[in-house]
Parts: structure tokens; sequence; C-alpha cells
């Protein structure tokens, strides 16, 4: 019971990751708290199925025009709406929250809600390992999420657009003084992090089915593992959802279900009382502020 409980925190873990990280990336590069985040994942999950349902075409190439029209929506969201309040936070925060609101309760009001949306596992098995059966696509969201990750790493190190990046997210105005569009980058970082919102829910959304309430959902566990983890920060990220993805599973065997969710809020609240910026966060801390 123990290892099978363990085996299935890592899954989490790495599903709260996938959800988390284009938010984070958004927020390190571009400095933009996309409260739209959640309402993308949930879009891109929708615009699979309509491909997929609708136009008849088949589930990968579905998957690949929804993460690419997501992708494409973050950009238009960043040129036509945040380009225009950027640098103002709490208008960020507003616009941003408020496209999210309307792109959520627009498909509530067109009636996709139900248990008949959902997307397809990519492979029907399971397999026994430590003791708990786990399905294929589990163990595909394990591997993929450690793949993307490393792509991240390679490409923020090793590509010129990923450079920029770094350097826009370090000193933007050194960047700026060197050549580099903050605003062109901003909007590519603002669309990459909508693309990897449509990715974690290409892969996580089959464990379940679509809701616009999922949208909520995952955005209250993108902010979370963030503010844990500090916001900006990869590594952070990484291990806050490790932190919430093994506290979650560990009171729901050994506790209860209905404690999980206030084990998550008590993390938080810790953090933020001990260590405001997050673990790995590089914001000043309360009292370099005063």
């Amino acid at each position: 019971m123990f290892l099978g409980t363990v085996v299935y925190a890592i899954v989490n873990s790495v599903i709260l990751a996938l959800m988390a990280i284009g938010f984070n990336l958004t927020f390190g590069i571009s400095g933009v708290a996309n409260f739209a985040y959640g309402a993308l994942y949930i879009f891109s999950a929708y615009a699979s199925w309509m491909l997929l349902n609708l136009l008849g075409l088949p589930y990968f190439l579905s998957a690949v025009i929804s993460i690419l029209l997501t992708a494409l929506l973050g950009a238009l969201m960043y040129r036509f709406v945040l380009l225009r309040v950027r640098g103002q936070a709490l208008s960020e925060v507003i616009a941003t929250f408020g496209i999210g609101l309307a792109i959520l309760e627009l498909f509530r009001y067109l009636g996709f809600v139900g248990f008949e949306y959902t997307l397809p596992v990519f492979m029907d098995q399971s397999y026994l390992i430590a003791g708990a059966f786990i399905d294929m696509q589990r163990i595909l969201i394990v591997v993929i999420g450690a793949v993307l990750v490393a792509a991240l790493w390679l490409f923020t190190h090793h590509t010129s657009l990923g450079l920029a990046f770094r350097g826009i997210a370090q000193d933007e105005r050194t960047a700026l003084s060197l050549g580099i569009d903050s605003d062109r980058i901003a909007t590519v970082a603002v669309s990459f992090g909508a693309g990897l919102a449509a990715v974690a829910a290409t892969i996580i959304i089959p464990l379940g089915s679509i809701a616009p309430g999922e949208g909520y959902e995952v955005l209250i566990k993108a902010l979370a593992v963030c503010i844990i983890g500090g916001l900006g920060s990869t590594g952070g990220v990484i291990v806050a959802s490790f932190i919430i993805g093994f506290a979650e599973r560990f009171t729901d065997t050994y506790i209860s279900s209905h404690w999980t969710m206030i084990v998550s809020l008590a993390a938080i609240l810790i953090v933020l009382i001990v260590k405001p910026s997050g673990l790995f966060g590089k914001q000043k801390e309360l009292e370099e502020r005063i």
C-alpha cells in the first residue's frame, strides 16, 4: 500500500508540475500573472474535442491543432489587451481574470457540460508497479512531464530565443539596451505559457472529463504550486509540485480525502508566513521592503 501510494504521489506531482509550469514561465519572463490560464487549459480541451468529434480529425492532429490555437489565443490576448496595461499589476490581473471568466462561462452558456465531453486515452493498458495497477496514460504523463522539463531547460539555455527569454527575465532594461524587443518576447512568453497549458490539458484531461469548473481548479492549483515554489522559479515549481503532490496523496490514503485541499492550503499559509517569496523565489522579503 505504501509503495503504491508513493507511485500515485509521483504521478500527482508531475500532473501539478504540468499544470503550473506554463503559468510560471509566463510570469517569470513577462511579469504577467495570467489569470486566464485555467480557461486556456479548458479551451484547448474543448477545441480538441470539437476537432475530434465534430470534424472527425484524428486525435493526434486534433491535439496539435488545439495546442497551436491556444498558443495563438495567448499571443492575441497579450497583443490586444495586456500590452495596453502591462506594468499595472492589478489591471493585468483583472484583465486576464475577466478574459478567463468570459471563456469558461461561454462554454457553460453553450451547454458544454456533462460526462460525454472527454478525450480518449493514448493507450488503454495498465501495468503492475510496486503492487499498484497504473494505467498507461499516467505513465505517459510522467514520461512527457520529464521530457518537457528537460526540453524547456535546453530551449532556455541553448537557443537564441531562450537566451532572450532569460535576458528579459533577469534584467529587462539591460536586455533592451542589447536590442531585445521586450514586447515581442513577452508576447511569445504568454503564447508559450498558453501552449504549455494546452499540452497539459491534452494529456491530463483523458483521466477525467472536460468541465468549465475545472478551469478554476487548474488556476488555483497552478497558483498554489507557484506561490510555494516561488514565482518565476522553475526549480521551485518542481519542488513545490512534489511537496503538494505527496501531501495530497498521503493525506487521501491515510487520513481522509476531505482533508486533501486543507493540507495544500496549509502548506501555502506556512510558506507565506515563513518565506513570503516562496521556497526559491527571488522577490524581496517583507523585511527588505519596509
